[in-house]
């Protein structure tokens, strides 16, 4: 079952302290390979940290990325964020509806569960 959420990718301070680190370290990877999930959305859904999902966005591109619950706080639910990096590319459409820079706020995506953590 997939449900319908708008995808807000962002800088973090973790990934702004990671890239001093280098690209290539974990701190940075995992900052940019992690969607968060509002809490009241990890819970309706039955997800947990780790978990496996897939987005697809409004012109059919697809990514797997795994989920961390976002802090109580810093995320409304239907709602998910994700770090700047390949992933959040990946899912921005060439259309720059004449500014030169694609659509990155925003966006339209079903998320649905690939593989629960551990399994």
């Amino acid at each position: 079952m997939s449900e319908t959420f708008i995808l807000i990718p962002g800088r973090t301070t973790d990934q702004g302290c990671g890239i001093s680190e280098g690209k290539f370290q974990d701190k940075y990877q995992n900052e940019i390979n992690s969607l968060q999930v509002a809490p009241g959305d990890m819970s309706r859904l039955g997800l947990c940290n780790g978990d496996r999902v897939r987005l697809t966005g409004e012109e059919g591109q697809t990514v797997e990325v795994c989920i961390t619950t976002a802090r109580k706080d810093e995320l409304p639910e239907g709602l998910l964020f994700i770090a700047y990096g390949d992933i959040s590319s990946k899912m921005m459409t060439g259309d720059t509806h004449g500014s030169g820079m694609p659509t990155s706020k925003g966006m339209e995506v079903t998320m649905e569960l690939v593989k629960k953590a551990g399994v």
